[in-house]
């Protein structure tokens, strides 16, 4: 995909720079394959406001995602590419040879017209699904199952991928694009490929506005606060609290390790990359 620049008649469209959707499908999703999905705006069932900055934004409709890949060895259609309000990667609609009609991710070098298959052993194709056993070292891979049967749910962003490093006895080991090394069952399922819309890294939204149809509210900075209201208020012309970065309720944002699973610690080979 490319990306689209704005003459600049206004100050909001001289920044903008867009994803180009003029290859996606300009009609409506395949009426089988959506769902009205309730949405919560960041309150909880009391109608408080659990997580702030969220708003309604434009209506939308979800997409059903065969994250399971679960038909097996039935050859399938690529039939169109699509635009998914709910995700940044771009869908694709396919046909399997009994007429059968799915929604999956999108894979960055597919065309429509193209045959994908999923099987525990095939050919190393894009968009192919198999198992991890299956995948020779150095292949790239998205949408990776962590328990098998129930889904992929690493590497499903746009542009995303993970690496294959190797075989360990019942586990491959793979390097995911956060830099994290880990151990994933060898009978888990991913897909050949990188997910499609490479480019929405690059996007600049131009205009407060474009954030408000994506649902999303404006963020107050916590230094032009009072006191009272965060832990950096205060004090005169922009100082910054005298303390390393918070949240308004004092947890560290900054270096602080949040997780808190020692279950799935023995499956982690090397730790993500540090933020600077």
């Amino acid at each position: 995909m490319t990306l689209k620049k704005f003459k600049p008649y206004t100050k909001s469209s001289r920044s903008t720079i867009l994803v180009d959707k003029s290859n996606l499908w300009k009609g409506k999703p395949e009426k089988s394959l959506i769902k009205y999905k309730k949405r919560a705006v960041g309150r909880n069932n009391s109608g408080r406001i659990t997580t702030r900055h969220k708003m309604m934004g434009h209506k939308k409709k979800y997409r059903i995602i065969d994250f399971k890949r679960s038909k097996i060895d039935t050859y399938a259609e690529i039939k169109r590419f699509e635009y998914d309000p709910f995700r940044s990667a771009n869908i694709m609609l396919i046909q399997y040879q009994d007429k059968t009609l799915s929604y999956i991710l999108g894979v960055e070098g597919l065309k429509i017209g193209d045959k994908i298959i999923s099987s525990e052993k095939t050919e190393i194709q894009k968009g192919n699904s198999m198992i991890l056993r299956n995948i020779p070292a150095g292949t790239l891979v998205h949408n990776i199952e962590l328990t098998p049967g129930k889904g992929g749910v690493l590497a499903r962003s746009a542009g995303s991928s993970a690496s294959l490093m190797g075989q360990d006895e019942d586990y491959t080991l793979v390097k995911l694009n956060s830099g994290e090394t880990r151990k994933i069952l060898s009978r888990c399922k991913a897909t050949i490929g990188q997910v499609s819309n490479i480019d929405n890294k690059n996007k600049k939204i131009g205009k407060a506005g474009r954030n408000r149809w994506l649902g999303k509210r404006p963020t107050v900075r916590g230094v032009v606060m009072n006191p009272v209201d965060h832990p950096h208020g205060g004090g005169e012309g922009k100082t910054s609290g005298g303390r390393n970065p918070v949240t308004p309720w004092g947890q560290g944002t900054r270096g602080l390790k949040t997780r808190n699973n020692k279950k799935t610690n023995q499956f982690i080979i090397s730790r993500k990359k540090k933020r600077k």
